[in-house]
């Protein structure tokens, strides 16, 4: 059925399917009637004065027949004749067609130029099926059955005659541009840049995108639609990809460096879509789908996500539950396995069908990092590397040699750049954008700053770039400099994600603990950041914990109180755990976790209401607490109230690699000499553990249990 292939395809863009609407119950004759008029009214009003820069002749040929339709629908309804039920069955028909044009309508009024120009052949099919169901309906409509005067009757049937002959149509000239757009892709695919003049010709004349602001918003809708994107839908996201890629070379080709909100670091608002339906005809429809709400909220869901007991709710309410130190689904009760938020696409879909349906404006969602994932996920294409290639060579000409305005502008195209894939980060390093982004670390400009510290963190990820940050002269200074008198929050996290991802090399851990006030910054971000910002600085203090001879430092900065003082904070216990488990084992590592009144305490708090992989950091910490603390620590440690009994469950309930520690704990109290008063209740426990229990663990690189969700945010 033409119908269904039209909402088959305008469904994965975000237009509302067939099953989105129903044929309106409860109404009598004349209010079908009147609401029939009420719906084509409003579409002729609202789309006769507008131009369509493409499917002119589509458009032009579609609102005509809707017209036809209002002056029958009118005539019927001034008349006040009885209808027969089949002309009855035709009008809740066309109920559902006028809607079906409503939504190619609104579709080609709210996409953008390049996206309408990619659809071409698709949108100009959807105009050709809507005019078929129209013939069909014709067809069967009991013109003769009716009361129309002549003239109606002639319009109403020399639309029939032109229906039936129409054939699809698509237009040479917005065809011969399509072509135009594809071919400089092909261009960059074969490597060649295309000529300047074509592109000015193409995107300034012809599509009269003439300036940096709209270019940027054709960027924006063609992005949209690869986050929203499905594997069967043509273009394939790596071809969106790649004009992506060749507007964003065009934008800066073309338009320079002008400013504009995004480049101030205002921000796109984007403006709420209108609908056209009234609220008298929204009433005919049913209310808000009960699984469109959120469980938390109950709300309908504006970004509904999934975790990983399987249950969806609304992001913004799951992400304020889990802040909120929740560790359980509000639905089932259920512990999380972890806390990662996946998009549940098709209801996102669904719900944003059914808003279009009633005239409820419903913005897509803000991109996220799972979009992020989405993008990464989508394989570049050869002429999408070498049009960004072609643009970071502009962005990094600016940042070298252009005004203030402009550099900050360049940054923060870098820092989207270097968002995704490592041919990106690769060929942006090598172009020589590292130098020219530690001299804006520096900058007084709170934007500027904070995008090149950022750009820096996304170069960062790519394992070859990271020497090539440590050794420019000055950067890592640089770096450290922002993380301590950073301008904004967001710098500051970043500069401490950035060292995070320089430290998963051995060699530079140590370098960057020696580097004046660094592992300060990251104690002092641990005690009082955000809750990204805390996460951002004990991993970082983890990875620089790794290495033996970073103790003393770490000690000296007050890392090891903020360490401490973490044991308590969900969300950074689990690494502090682990970090404290690498510096105990040290004797002045030992000595300055010993002095800590809260150290004990807190670990043991975690072996009771941690995570497992925080509960076997956790005794692993004390493990190595007294081998090296001496004895006194040691008794410390055995005198702890209730640990006799954690460490029992943990023999009996832990994780492998938990039963183990606990197992080797237990033979160190056998050893003290109040071991029988405090842990004569551990036999059974030990023998159940002692047959995987070690005499004693071997290297660190084994007795520290690295978190799984320890990774460098892109941003």
């Amino acid at each position: 059925m033409a119908t269904a292939a039209i909402f088959s395809s305008l469904r994965r863009r975000r237009s509302p399917s067939l099953q989105a609407f129903l044929a309106p119950v409860d109404l009598t004759d004349v209010a079908l009637i009147q609401t029939l008029v009420t719906i084509s009214s409003e579409l002729v009003s609202c789309f006769s004065t507008k131009s369509f820069f493409f499917q002119r002749k589509n458009f032009r040929s579609l609102i005509r027949k809707i017209e036809v339709f209002l002056v029958l629908l009118e005539c019927l309804r001034d008349s006040g004749s009885p209808l027969p039920s089949t002309a009855m069955l035709c009008f809740k028909e066309l109920y559902l067609l006028l809607y079906r044009c409503k939504i190619l309508l609104d579709y080609c009024g709210q996409s953008s130029k390049l996206w309408l120009l990619i659809q071409n052949h698709s949108i100009s099919g959807h105009f050709h099926d809507l005019n078929q169901e129209i013939s069909t309906l014709l067809d069967v409509f009991p013109v003769n059955d009716v009361e129309l005067s002549d003239d109606v009757r002639e319009q109403v049937d020399l639309m029939q005659r032109h229906a039936k002959k129409a054939k699809l149509y698509i237009d040479k000239n917005d065809d011969s541009l399509r072509v135009k757009f594809f071919y400089f892709l092909d261009e960059f695919e074969n490597g060649k840049v295309p000529n300047h003049v074509e592109l000015r010709s193409f995107f300034v004349e012809n599509l009269k995108i003439k300036d940096a602001k709209s270019c940027r918003t054709e960027i924006e809708f063609l992005e949209e639609q690869i986050a929203n994107h499905e594997g069967d839908v043509e273009p394939t996201a790596a071809v969106l990809n790649g004009f992506v890629a060749v507007t964003r070379y065009c934008r800066f080709l073309l338009f320079g460096f002008e400013e504009d909100e995004v480049g101030l670091g205002i921000g796109n608002q984007k403006k709420p879509r209108k609908g056209l339906i009234t609220q008298e005809i929204a009433d005919t429809f049913l209310s808000v789908p009960k699984d469109f709400c959120c469980p938390i909220s109950l709300d309908l869901m504006h970004d509904p996500v999934i975790i990983s007991t399987g249950q969806t709710y609304d992001r913004s309410s799951i992400t304020r539950w889990l802040e909120e130190g929740h560790c359980s689904c509000p639905k089932t009760g259920q512990m999380l396995v972890h806390t990662r938020l996946f998009p549940n696409r098709a209801l996102r879909n669904l719900i944003m069908q059914w808003c279009t349906a009633h005239g409820i404006p419903c913005d897509p969602p803000e991109t996220t990092d799972t979009s992020a994932d989405f993008f990464a996920a989508a394989l570049p294409s050869k002429a999408a590397i070498e049009a960004n290639r072609a643009t970071a060579e502009l962005l990094i000409e600016q940042l070298a040699n252009g005004l203030q305005a402009a550099k900050t502008l360049a940054a923060r195209e870098i820092r989207l750049l270097a968002k995704t894939g490592k041919e990106n980060r690769a060929f942006i390093a090598k172009a020589g954008a590292i130098p020219h982004l530690r001299k804006l670390l520096s900058s007084h400009n709170p934007v500027a700053q904070e995008n090149s510290v950022t750009a820096m963190l996304n170069l960062s990820i790519y394992d070859k770039n990271k020497s090539h940050i440590m050794d420019e002269n000055g950067c890592l200074a640089s770096i450290v400099e922002v993380l301590r008198f950073g301008l904004t929050t967001e710098a500051r996290e970043n500069a401490a994600a950035t060292l995070f991802s320089l430290s998963a090399v051995h060699d530079y851990k140590k370098k960057i603990a020696d580097e004046s006030g660094a592992v300060e910054a990251l104690a002092g971000l641990l005690r009082v950041g955000t809750r990204r910002g805390k996460k951002d600085a004990v991993t970082a203090l983890f990875n620089l914990s790794t290495h033996t001879d970073n103790c003393l430092r770490m000690i000296e900065a007050g890392a090891v109180a903020a360490l401490v003082g973490a044991l308590g904070t969900e969300g950074v216990a689990e690494e502090a755990a682990g970090a404290l488990a690498l510096i105990v084992r040290q004797q002045i590592g030992a000595a300055a976790v010993g002095k800590e009144e809260m150290a004990v305490a807190g670990l043991i708090g975690m072996m009771r209401c941690g995570t497992p992989r925080g509960k076997e950091n956790a005794v692993a910490a004390l493990l190595e607490l007294c081998r090296s603390g001496g004895a006194a620590t040691t008794e410390r440690v055995v005198k702890a109230p209730a640990l006799a009994g954690l460490l029992q469950t943990l023999l009996f309930t832990g994780t492998k690699r938990a039963r183990r520690k606990a197992a080797s704990l237990a033979r160190v109290f056998q050893r003290c000499e109040n071991a029988s008063l405090h842990f004569g209740g551990l036999g059974v426990g030990y023998a159940f553990a002692g047959n995987s229990a070690a005499n004693r663990d071997s290297s660190f690189t084994g007795d520290v249990s690295v978190p799984m969700s320890m990774s460098v945010p892109v941003l």
